[in-house]
């Protein structure tokens, strides 16, 4: 939830807590203290964690473990393929917490070396099509569907305009990237799993330290 959205879920129930208080015998010290509590938790939630508290919650509560494992699944689609490419990766980053630590206002990131100029061949920008698309694949082959990768569709977009190539073009060589990571991952489902569940063994919630800590 953003903070924005947060704030008006606020308001909105102290209108209705004001409107209906009196009626439900509520004390107006009752609402004052939810009010109180509600928007030091906004300020915590700001200051905190960025507006993403609600999503660090969520990854802690018992439901927490199956968001955690798609995004493991989706950051593993990113090093499989990036291996095979043979592309570094600087870090992988599984959970809301771990990125917010790092200083990221995400859910999940793989880090890649960055290209070394901004205008790239198209067998660079082939490999990166495949690289950036690798996360969305591996989220629709195991869910079905995919609900992450704007920000991967956002930067391979700009890497191809950048280019200098039409956005045709480029769409048509991410469409057929596309369907190379498919064909790959299909083939390492077994593979995909065990890095997804390594990732996911290495990702921080609140009240459980991350592995390797004290």
């Amino acid at each position: 939830m953003t903070q924005p959205l947060a704030a008006g879920l606020v308001v909105a129930l102290v209108s209705l807590a004001a409107i209906l208080g009196p009626a439900l015998g509520l004390s107006p010290w009752l609402i004052t203290g939810v009010v109180a509590v509600g928007m030091g938790g906004l300020t915590l939630d700001a200051a905190r964690f960025g507006g993403r508290g609600g999503h660090v919650l969520a990854e802690a509560l018992p439901g927490g473990q199956a968001r955690l494992r798609r995004i493991a699944i989706h950051e593993a689609g990113h090093l499989l393929v990036a291996r095979q490419e043979a592309m570094p990766v600087r870090q992988v980053l599984v959970g809301s917490l771990a990125c917010l630590r790092a200083g990221l206002n995400t859910s999940g990131s793989t880090e890649l070396e960055p290209p070394a100029h901004a205008k790239l061949p198209p067998e660079e920008l082939r490999r990166w099509s495949r690289v950036l698309q690798a996360g969305m694949v591996a989220e629709q082959l195991i869910y079905g569907q995919s609900v992450g990768g704007s920000d991967d569709r956002a930067l391979l977009g700009r890497l191809w305009g950048l280019s200098g190539h039409d956005v045709e073009s480029a769409q048509r060589e991410q469409r057929r990237a596309r369907r190379e990571v498919e064909q790959h991952l299909r083939s390492l489902q077994v593979e995909l799993q065990a890095e997804a569940e390594a990732l996911l063994a290495l990702a921080p919630r609140l009240g459980r330290p991350q592995a390797g800590e004290a």
